[in-house]
């Protein structure tokens, strides 16, 4: 099964993911907004040696620093350039955001279905 990181700052929102993503048998880390995304991949501040997930589930809306700016980030390091992104947000269709962003792999509008999110890292990480 994949490794999938979450960030979100809802931690009810955490909460039922990692729930609806362990019990189909994927391991699930999360942490609360953009930066702290960067530092776990190792991209802000370069860690070479950061275990990298299969997939990143990131909310848009978040503080400190918020998804769009990460997805930038993760895609402009070489090590996560073609780490697939779930895009997930309240605030409507965000798409087009990201548009220029290659390794966004879906979206999810809050609240989402747990069988589509099931079936949206099952498709992405499909042989993980």
């Amino acid at each position: 099964m994949a490794k999938v990181l979450i960030v979100d700052d809802e931690e009810h929102i955490v909460a039922l993911m990692r729930f609806i993503l362990e019990k189909s048998g994927h391991t699930v880390s999360s942490v609360g907004n953009g930066q702290e995304a960067l530092r776990v991949l190792g991209v802000d501040p370069l860690d070479e040696a950061a275990a990298l997930p299969d997939i990143v589930v990131l909310d848009v809306m978040m503080p400190i620093m918020d998804g769009y700016t990460a997805a930038v980030a993760i895609r402009n390091y070489p090590r996560t350039a073609s780490l697939p992104i779930l895009v997930v947000t309240a605030k409507g269709d965000m798409r087009h955001l990201f548009e220029a962003i290659p390794s966004v792999a879906g979206f999810f509008e809050k609240p989402f279905d747990p069988k589509d999110l099931r079936a949206a890292i099952t498709k992405v990480t499909a042989g993980k």
